[in-house]
């Protein structure tokens, strides 16, 4: 479930304590789950990132990267479950990865936590991140695309407005959750064809993804019924509580007061929305 929101958090929420740490130590944790992609495998992945010292932590869409003075780069992707964490996990037995740190301060760990195991964990040259995580395989991130640009690659798809935000080569960042947040408040149906759009839907489109996205950030993003997503610091998101119509199926649309919020299934996911706010 980790969307743009999410990982930012968790970057924020690690970036202070670990940046300019050594990596003193890096294992594996036992436990009897689906086991988790690490790529290279562990030998090779801790004889290369022990004694190197953390540089910087920042979010490439929906992913997690450290960088080390190494000039490689440590990139984790929570996918469905997977969380980063300073503090007690939610639970001993999904531990996957532990970093052990050294600082001038004192000594720290990091985790990488994954009830599903469904993440995945890799370590890249600046060469192969750039091959694999480049703009021919990521579009520019939802906070940084420009209107112009935004528009341009609506206007060059025939996909439901819907499904196009999902695609991480069109925008990255925007997942299931945050897209039927971002359709409500710009009033636009998610069955519309992005191609014939107008301008005016489209500026709407923008500026909602940039409201609602940067708002769920300073609310530490959404901790859903299951409980899964915590913070870096194992505590919930809180913007859960501000979702207009995600998972409110049968509920009374919030803007209009008038209509109850239908599901759908589009490209396999759910899509949520008001008929009377977002008409056709």
């Amino acid at each position: 479930m980790p969307e743009l929101p999410e990982v930012e958090t968790m970057v924020r929420g690690i970036r202070q304590t670990v940046v300019e740490s050594r990596i003193l130590q890096f294992n594996a944790c036992p436990n009897s789950c689906r086991p988790m992609t690490l790529s290279p495998p562990i030998e090779e992945f801790s004889e290369n990132i022990e004694q190197s010292t953390i540089v910087n932590v920042w979010r490439k869409a929906k992913r997690v990267v450290i960088d080390l003075d190494s000039e490689c780069h440590i990139v984790f992707e929570p996918r469905m479950t997977g969380l980063v964490l300073l503090e007690d996990p939610p639970s001993v037995e999904h531990l996957r990865f532990q970093f052990q740190l050294s600082n001038k301060r004192q000594r720290k760990s990091l985790f990488i936590w994954d009830r599903r195991g469904l993440g995945t964990l890799r370590l890249y040259t600046p060469d192969q991140f750039e091959h694999d995580l480049g703009p021919n395989l990521l579009g520019t991130d939802a906070l940084e695309i420009s209107v112009p640009e935004f528009t341009q690659k609506l206007k060059a798809t025939q996909r439901p407005i819907k499904v196009a935000l999902l695609d991480q080569r069109l925008v990255a960042g925007v997942g299931n959750l945050y897209a039927s947040e971002i359709l409500h408040e710009a009033a636009v149906n998610p069955e519309k064809i992005s191609s014939t759009l107008s301008n005016q839907r489209i500026l709407r489109i923008h500026t909602a993804m940039n409201r609602i996205l940067n708002e769920a950030i300073a609310y530490e993003g959404s901790t859903l019924n299951d409980g899964t997503y915590r913070n870096a610091l194992n505590k919930d998101g809180g913007y859960q509580n501000k979702h207009q119509v995600y998972a409110r199926e049968g509920e009374m649309c919030h803007s209009c007061q008038r209509t109850t919020i239908t599901r759908i299934v589009q490209a396999q996911r759910a899509t949520f929305y008001c008929r009377r706010c977002q008409r056709r």
